[in-house]
């Protein structure tokens, strides 16, 4: 007995210009999580970036982005048309073990930011930083040149409210259109930047967008980043609370919590799927998928109403 995938599987392309189609994806939450490298993210970006392919957007997520996800409908969205979709926080890592997957490694966005700046300075292309703190961006920009000398980098940051109003989203695209970038680095915070790479920034022929959250202030020293260690065990969030327990106890305390409750409500999802499938392949059931596929055929699930037993008999009893 065949199963009917539609049922359970969102309508959106896997393969894209930086997704290869080998590329194995692991649902964390209400986002499917790209398993791949640092180097092989990096490398298609590059690639991407150097032929100046269409317009394309990489979300980098962590336990907050989760969250948000859950409520945000329109998040939902954004995340189903992003062309890569890459591990920002160990807690995405360890959510994919708890389902008995893998995702290979963390790539936090500091780290990809640092890195493809410098692949950037190697082959010659442009990149522009928009947003960030005020001074921010170009305070990462001289760190960034003074490692790599060649790398070309423009920087702009958008007034406070810049995405409400007309002129402060056109004195926005004008800054990045001028510079033509090849990649273009977005820190404005989630999930605004990730509005706004989706709805303006696509539009702005630059062939690589990618949120990078706070990473400009930790690249131009003005928030320190936790040690080594602590990073490799897993604890940079509990880091940055300590240094800022009032701006960040709601977002690491209540948010670890609400992740925690999504990923528990997701494991048992995954068990009764796992059990589902089992039953599938054992060829356990008798004709009740054949009846759910001709209640879709029907239309009868697009309804609003609820299906009664008199429709699945209008269905499946021949009239006399």
């Amino acid at each position: 007995m065949s199963i009917n995938t539609q049922w359970f599987t969102p309508s959106v392309s896997s393969h894209t210009p930086l997704r290869g189609p080998d590329v194995i994806r692991i649902g964390v939450g209400h986002a499917l999580v790209d398993n791949c490298s640092s180097q092989e993210v990096c490398a298609a970006i590059i690639a991407h970036a150097k032929n100046r392919g269409k317009p394309t957007f990489v979300i980098t997520p962590n336990a907050q982005h989760i969250v948000l996800l859950e409520k945000e409908r329109r998040l939902q969205e954004v995340y189903d048309r992003a062309d890569l979709v890459i591990p920002d926080g160990i807690s995405l890592l360890i959510a994919a073990r708890l389902y008995g997957r893998s995702l290979q490694q963390r790539i936090a966005g500091v780290d990809i930011f640092k890195v493809l700046c410098g692949l950037a300075a190697e082959v010659d292309l442009q990149v522009f930083l928009l947003g960030g703190r005020p001074g921010s961006a170009e305070l990462a920009a001289a760190v960034l040149k003074a490692e790599y000398p060649n790398l070309k980098c423009s920087t702009y940051c958008p007034p406070l409210g810049f995405e409400q109003s007309t002129d402060g989203l056109k004195r926005t695209a004008d800054a990045i259109t001028t510079a033509r970038p090849n990649i273009l680095f977005v820190a404005l915070g989630a999930p605004k930047q990730e509005f706004w790479i989706y709805e303006h920034g696509l539009h702005l022929a630059v062939p690589v967008c990618i949120g990078v959250g706070g990473s400009f202030e930790i690249v131009g020293g003005i928030v320190p980043r936790a040690p080594l260690w602590t990073q490799k065990i897993g604890c940079e969030w509990l880091y940055r609370f300590s240094r800022e327990p009032r701006r960040m106890w709601r977002r690491y305390l209540i948010g670890n919590l609400e992740f925690a409750a999504i990923v528990l409500r997701q494991r048992m999802r995954r068990a009764f799927l796992d059990a589902f499938v089992q039953f599938v392949n054992e060829d356990r059931f008798a004709a009740e998928l054949s009846e759910l596929t001709l209640l879709q055929r029907g239309g009868l699930l697009n309804r609003g109403a609820g299906i009664t037993t008199h429709d699945v008999e209008g269905l499946t009893t021949p009239s006399l």
